[in-house]
């Protein structure tokens, strides 16, 4: 997912993004073991995961922020454009085995800095659920928006402004 970033004049305080609706199944959550080097038995060993008190196995922390920035980055255009993202884990994602589960990502934006010494940049909150308990809270994605084109002043451009000199 690569392309052009969203336009600061594109961007309005208050939009609301999504929802996206993210599965979650075990394979996802073996691959991102794999992938991520955590390879904790909670997160696939089921008798394990309810020896330590857990309703069952549940996803990797890490992997559900990562899963909830997809909804920006996509609404980006860019997924460099996501340049801060915060969040506190308040629930875990519980995953059975035969279904799986899912996570649904809403957003909104914030707030709108279009003077950002940096370039523009827009805060979008986000609100991740799964079973309809909200699993991240305070999550919090800072984007980096394509800047407003500079106004040239004359319609002709620099190259008949340069002749007429």
């Amino acid at each position: 997912m690569s392309g052009s970033r969203r336009a600061v004049a594109a961007v309005v305080v208050g939009e609301e993004l999504g929802p996206l609706v993210v599965p979650v199944t075990r394979e996802r959550l073996i691959a991102y073991a794999a992938a991520s080097g955590d390879h904790n038995r909670i997160h696939w060993d089921e008798p394990f995961a309810r020896s330590v008190g857990l309703p069952d196995v549940i996803a990797h922390g890490m992997w559900t922020m990562g899963a909830a920035a997809e909804l920006v980055a996509s609404w980006a255009g860019d997924p460099t454009a996501v340049v801060g993202y915060r969040t506190k884990f308040t629930a875990p994602v519980v995953v059975p085995y035969a279904e799986g589960t899912q996570i649904e990502v809403r957003g909104r934006v914030k707030s709108l800095m279009a003077d950002h010494p940096l370039g523009p940049r827009a805060v979008v909150e986000l609100v991740v659920t799964c079973a309809g308990e909200q699993v991240l809270s305070r999550a919090q994605a800072t984007l980096a928006l394509a800047p407003a084109p500079a106004p040239t002043g004359d319609a002709r451009g620099p190259v008949d402004r340069q002749r007429d000199a």
